[in-house]
């Protein structure tokens, strides 16, 4: 009992001893910025041309307005990209032969769209399936197809978290659910998906940080979203502050979800008994 009290004490000293060492840095570093950065040559006109506050007052309403196009797009393709890669990584993991068709688009799948950068996925879906078909609204969206295009995109490389967390339950735990009469199915669905997801949860969670930054290449189609609404601000300003304010919003998303990805990572691995940084 002595000793286990001794450790927690030891084990709290040092990490107050890590808070403050990390306030001190951070003071420092912070201090040295506020005095050192004004202090350059061009500080002035990069002050007026990125953080003009005036520019940034009329123009951040209009950023909002047209954020919500941004969450509306990653309101609906945040379910699509869980559903379609689970499929995915569910038939690239398929045992039965008969399933090896599944297995091979799977892999296909994953290898063309996880190859391709977003950016050219989104350009041709966006632009080349509406024009192939010549497809009339409301099926020639660009939004439509920006989703679709997001949505292939991101399940290449979320299908591969999931494998990895099926793939990481243990053959026992298979076994044993075949020794009590579950079938296979039964065995993904009850033992082996439940074990899955609680490990890659955390994983997952940076995925979909980088798809809610990631919608805004849908701008590039032409749908009037906060980067494309900070782009037409700055042709009528002629400052670039608008860009910043997108910026902003972004990270006000963007920071809180990442902070819960690095929370459920940290528990993830208190509860394996994983060490945890000071």
């Amino acid at each position: 009992m002595t000793d286990l009290t001794r450790r927690q004490r030891y084990d709290r000293q040092r990490r107050q001893r890590s808070v403050v060492i990390a306030a001190v840095s951070t003071a420092v570093v912070a201090v040295a910025l506020v005095l050192g950065v004004p202090r350059l040559s061009g500080w002035d006109d990069v002050r007026r041309a990125f953080f003009n506050g005036d520019v940034l007052k009329a123009s951040f309403p209009d950023l909002l307005r047209a954020f919500v196009l941004d969450l509306k797009i990653l309101a609906w393709t945040t379910p699509s990209v869980l559903a379609l890669s689970l499929i995915v990584a569910l038939g690239r993991g398929a045992r039965s032969p008969v399933l090896f068709p599944a297995r091979a688009f799977a892999v296909a799948f994953t290898d063309v769209f996880r190859g391709i950068p977003t950016i050219l996925v989104i350009t041709l879906i966006g632009f080349g399936v509406p024009g192939a078909f010549d497809l009339h609204r409301p099926w020639n969206s660009p939004v439509l197809w920006g989703s679709v295009a997001l949505t292939l995109s991101y399940s290449a490389y979320v299908a591969e978290i999931i494998r990895a967390g099926i793939d990481g339950v243990h053959e026992n735990q298979r076994a044993a659910a075949r020794s009590i009469g579950m079938t296979g199915g039964q065995t993904m669905r009850s033992v082996v998906l439940p074990q899955a997801f609680r490990a890659i949860v955390p994983p997952m969670m940076n995925s979909f940080v980088s798809l809610q930054k990631d919608v805004a290449l849908i701008s590039i189609l032409g749908p009037v979203e906060v980067l494309r609404r900070a782009e037409i601000q700055q042709g009528r300003t002629f400052n670039f502050t608008p860009y910043v304010g997108a910026a902003l919003i972004f990270l006000a998303c963007t920071i809180p979800l990442t902070r819960l990805a690095d929370w459920l990572l940290a528990r993830q691995r208190r509860r394996v008994g994983g060490t945890q940084v000071a």
